[in-house]
């Protein structure tokens, strides 16, 4: 997986969807101010990093979890990879709105599933996980087994590690900020004394140079 990680991580710097600049730092939705910004749809465009990602899900998701009978896909951000692994493991697809429709049949979850299914969720990006996490619990309302979730990059945030645990729920990701950090100083995204400032943002990036 070590060899995965630093693959993932260098291809994401090298088609700019992990963007740095500790120096003028990005303004996240939230208000956070980031030396860091992450676009994954960025890596649809790149054939050979869109096949990198999907063979890599399905390498983890055969290995953990051989009984899987859905592969569910996080809207918008993971509709298209998690459709990319479901079409090569040969699975059902399913995807996850942010909320239930207010209109038509009024779903959040979309696709033909049923009650006990064993679903593993495909993500694009770790923050907080709340999100991520809605998406496991509309899944668990309407009956299906989650056996866990498998994303592209996680900021590695101490409240993530947190909210997972307390959910219950098995986190996997191809990449991740620390790993994206080495591979970004020794490819030179990074002057080596911009690392030290890198890291000190993941600890308590809400409070980051306030």
């Amino acid at each position: 997986m070590s060899n995965l990680s630093e693959n993932i991580a260098r291809s994401l710097l090298q088609i700019k969807a992990i963007k740095l600049n500790p120096a003028n730092p990005y303004t996240w939705a939230s208000g956070w101010l980031s030396p860091i910004y992450c676009d994954n749809r960025r890596t649809l465009s790149y054939p050979t990093v869109r096949r990198q990602i999907y063979e890599g899900f399905a390498e983890i998701i055969s290995q953990k979890y051989p009984n899987v009978d859905i592969i569910a896909g996080v809207a918008t951000g993971a509709i298209a990879h998690g459709a990319l692994v479901a079409e090569m493991m040969g699975k059902p697809f399913i995807y996850v709105r942010s909320a239930a429709k207010t209109h038509g049949l009024t779903n959040q979850v979309e696709g033909e599933y049923h009650e006990g299914n064993k679903v593993v969720v495909i993500e694009d990006l770790i923050s907080t996980g709340g999100s991520s996490l809605a998406a496991v619990d509309a899944l668990r309302k309407v009956g299906c087994d989650v056996l866990g979730m498998v994303a592209i990059f996680t900021y590695n945030f101490p409240v993530a590690q947190k909210n997972f645990e307390e959910a219950g729920v098995t986190l996997d990701t191809l990449s991740n900020y620390n790993t994206m950090i080495k591979m970004a100083v020794e490819q030179g995204y990074v002057r080596p004394e911009e690392q030290a400032t890198l890291a000190e943002w993941r600890h308590d990036p809400a409070n980051w140079r306030k």
